[in-house]
């Protein structure tokens, strides 16, 4: 694959805030991710006080003319422990119902920072 021309379209969604476009009045899929992060974190007795989660979605042109897309989710934990984070974030992605739709369809980047 190679990437398309075109700049990447980037979502991010603090957990704060409301997670809905101000265009649109649709929430964004970094949003929609970060909700599952909370749970997952209540599930295993994860404090999360903050956390935003920044999400990068590039069309990439395919060999044969078509295009699919790739994720970049970047998922902001300040004050976490690094491995804490690594293994919440992975977590979430076993879960996250946006996850679980696009798993096989749609190459997925996952990083976690502190």
């Amino acid at each position: 694959m190679r990437p398309h021309a075109r700049t990447p379209r980037v979502w991010s969604s603090p957990t704060p805030t409301p997670g809905t476009s101000t265009r649109t009045g649709r929430r964004r899929p970094g949003t929609r991710w970060a909700d599952c992060d909370r749970v997952i974190a209540r599930q295993q007795g994860v404090v999360l006080s903050e956390s935003s989660v920044t999400a990068t979605v590039s069309l990439l042109a395919l060999d044969d003319g078509g295009f699919t897309l790739a994720v970049r989710l970047r998922v902001d934990l300040p004050g976490m422990d690094q491995g804490v984070a690594d293994e919440l974030v992975k977590a979430t992605h076993q879960v996250c119902p946006y996850s679980n739709a696009t798993r096989g369809n749609v190459e997925v980047d996952l990083s976690a920072t502190v």
